[in-house]
């Protein structure tokens, strides 16, 4: 039985939460995400400008998560080859450096390579601090502390994503480029102050033991999980990407509603580790699942602004949830560097399909059949978080 899954109804959980090493983790988070949000949509404005029209903006866009999914597949081998702190130095390099080549116009294949490049930087970014993180927080508050993480990794989404447009429509996308090459170099001013070793906790080494029925439950949850989470991204790739091409929608609506939801995730994953440290987070899990279907299942109703704003509230609150409890799942079943590196290309993977497979629906039915069927697959999800919630949780709790 894992550790947090053991949580008595109404414990008080205990273990100091900040520390410095943590703190650096959390500053290396942030300033990745805000290097990797300034130049999002700046990059593929810049392609489109250059001559390479939409298919040259989608093609920079696509190579960019080509390279964070790659690089999310490798990261875990990495740390264990090298340290999370080598590994996070190759990382904000590869992420920060490049940038500095967007100062100066670009052919659209030089920004496609570019765009791979960073993308490693940021698969290994993103991997290695949700292992350090993990690895970081005392275990009676690790939920607690990955929501803590969830409002770290929110900020730049809001901030960075809209001052990057910002700044290149008023012909200073170089200055975005001197920014975001700023803010993903920064972390190696502090990264002497990381754990640089490879081995994985005490608690964790144990799990690497022979197999066991026990632990062959454990490995296929492991599995499980980021199939879970998958649905919900693939979800919320569908409706950012989406939403705002829906002519139903005013411009200034749009915004406002994926403010919403980005502010209502945030504040939905802090709490759930609040409330899974006490409880246990297999059990967030099913009503999460079923809050965000439902809030998709709102959103088809276009034209109706009151159901757009409480779709976006629901699914916003339940994809939060979900978060943060499938992430705190995997850091009880799996060495930390593996967790983060599944939960990492669950997010991805399934943020980016969701708009390649969901584009050809939308081509022959609309967007509200689109959110319609995102929905039922996070309802198909459903089974799955029963059966994790059968096998992690005591009787009675």
């Amino acid at each position: 039985m894992s550790t947090l899954t053991q949580a008595q109804s109404g414990t008080e959980v205990t273990g100091r939460l900040l520390s410095v090493p943590l703190a650096v983790t959390f500053l290396a988070e942030f300033t990745s995400l805000t290097s990797f949000f300034l130049l999002l949509s700046v990059v593929p404005m810049l392609a489109a400008a250059a001559g390479a029209g939409s298919s040259g903006a989608g093609l920079v866009t696509g190579s960019l998560l080509l390279g964070t999914v790659v690089a999310e597949v490798v990261a875990a081998a990495a740390i264990r080859l090298f340290g999370c702190r080598m590994v996070l130095a190759a990382g904000v390099i590869l992420l920060g450096a490049p940038a500095l080549a967007m100062v100066a116009p670009e052919p659209a294949a030089v920004m496609v390579s570019i765009s791979v490049v960073r993308g490693l930087g940021f698969g290994l970014c993103g991997v290695v601090t949700g292992a350090l993180v993990a690895r970081l927080l005392p275990p009676g508050r690790r939920g607690e502390g990955l929501g803590l993480l969830g409002i770290v990794s929110g900020v730049p989404a809001v901030i960075a994503l809209p001052a990057g447009v910002w700044l290149a429509g008023h012909h200073l996308a170089a200055a975005a480029a001197a920014m975001a090459a700023a803010a993903g170099l920064l972390p190696l001013a502090v990264i002497r102050w990381l754990p640089g070793g490879r081995e994985a906790p005490r608690a964790v080494r144990a799990t690497r033991e022979p197999a066991t029925p026990a632990s062959a439950r454990l490995a296929g949850a492991g599995l499980r999980l980021p199939l879970v989470f998958a649905a919900a991204t693939v979800a919320a790739g569908v409706l950012d990407s989406f939403l705002p091409l829906a002519r139903e929608i005013p411009s200034n609506l749009c915004s406002a509603a994926l403010l919403v939801q980005a502010i209502t995730a945030t504040l939905s994953r802090w709490q759930a580790g609040r409330h899974g440290d006490r409880y246990g987070h297999a059990r967030l899990l099913i009503p999460a699942l079923v809050t965000a279907a439902v809030g998709m299942a709102a959103m088809t109703a276009l034209g109706s602004p009151v159901a757009i704003f409480a779709g976006m509230t629901l699914f916003g609150a339940g994809f939060g949830v979900i978060e943060n409890a499938t992430f705190a799942l995997l850091i009880e079943r799996l060495p930390e560097a593996k967790a983060s590196a599944l939960w990492n290309l669950a997010y991805d993977a399934g943020y980016g399909a969701g708009p390649a497979v969901f584009g050809l629906v939308c081509a022959r039915t609309g967007y509200p059949a689109a959110f319609a069927l995102a929905g039922a697959l996070i309802l198909a999800a459903v089974p799955v978080a029963v059966h994790e919630r059968k096998g992690t949780t005591k009787p009675g709790h």
